[in-house]
């Protein structure tokens, strides 16, 4: 244990001692730091030819000569009131300004619009919910009613299968599969039977009605 904190102590010490002889030349570079001037030749600066051919287009722009104003000045050669915006670019920039930067009376009255529409909104989500929720006693009878008329029908289904299987067991002396062909047959003829039986008992029932009231007029 005291070798290992002897060895921390040693190589500490001499991080310390290399560090303090590296900053006194650190510090005296810093001193003496003597940056290059910037180099503008302000006597004979470039000023590119509009009427030459050579010239970049880039080089032609108001945006250039703002350029070459801004840095050298009136030795620029360029007319200080021709880098004023026109009438035209006042006014779209002006509008700019309105559309971007509006004053604090218009960003109220837009900041109150949108309030005044969020809760609109609000309030007409609410009456859709408030409806919707009137409407729930009638839905949740109607989806009932429905669930009792579905299981009544496959009730009623099962009963007519088991009936018609007993009906084909009795009649062929064994069990036909509902899918096969055989009973195919004997469901369509048994329906057809009950069709005429059901037109018969009509027809007599009319008879009799009509009977009745031949009955009654003669009276």
């Amino acid at each position: 244990m005291a070798a290992s904190w002897l060895s921390r102590r040693t190589v500490l010490s001499f991080g310390v001692n290399k560090l303090n002889s590296f900053l006194p030349a650190v510090v005296q570079q810093i001193a003496h730091y003597n940056p290059r001037p910037l180099c503008l030749n302000i006597k004979s600066p470039y000023i590119p030819c509009k009427e030459s051919e050579k010239t970049p287009e880039w080089q032609k722009t108001e945006k250039y000569e703002r350029r070459l104003f801004g840095r050298y000045g009136g030795a620029s050669g360029v007319d200080p009131a021709r880098l004023w915006p026109s009438h035209a670019r006042l006014e779209e920039l002006a509008a700019e300004e309105r559309e971007w930067h509006p004053p604090m009376e218009v960003m109220l009255e837009n900041i109150a619009a949108r309030e005044r529409e969020k809760e609109q909104r609000r309030m007409e989500r609410e009456k859709i919910i408030a409806a919707n929720m009137a409407k729930m006693p009638k839905m949740i009878a109607d989806w009932k009613k429905q669930k009792r008329e579905a299981k009544q029908k496959q009730r009623e289904e099962k009963i007519k299968r088991d009936k018609l299987l007993a009906e084909a067991r009795e009649r062929f002396g064994y069990a036909l599969d509902p899918r096969s062909a055989k009973f195919k047959e004997m469901v369509a003829e048994i329906e057809k039977e009950e069709k005429k039986k059901r037109k018969l008992l009509k027809r007599r029932k009319r008879e009799e009605e009509q009977g009745t009231a031949a009955a009654e007029s003669s009276q």
